[in-house]
């Protein structure tokens, strides 16, 4: 995760984001470096917009509650069937005969 933030801060500072910048922005960090770790890093963002692609997160984070609300319309509830006092009434004469 260290590496993702260390992207994060390069981009931030407009600086380029390879093996070496990342090691030593974890390095700074206090952690030890992983060689590995920064290759891979460095070679998945090769060529990706980090700015874009936060703006575009952002926007899909904000219109997924408005979207969900939408979803979540309330049903119409049917209504309850109301029974007259006669009809109560002469369900109850059946027990008494």
């Amino acid at each position: 995760m260290e590496y993702i933030y260390a992207a994060l801060l390069l981009n931030d500072l407009g600086k380029e984001i390879n093996e070496g910048s990342l090691n030593a922005v974890v390095k700074a960090a206090g952690k030890e470096p992983d060689e590995a770790m920064a290759k891979s890093v460095a070679g998945s963002l090769k060529g990706v917009n980090i700015k874009e692609v936060i703006e575009k997160a952002q926007a899909a984070q904000a219109a997924a509650p408005a979207a969900a609300a939408e979803q979540k319309k309330p049903e119409a509830k049917p209504e309850e069937e109301k029974k007259t006092e006669e009809e109560a009434a002469g369900g109850l004469a059946g027990l008494f005969g």
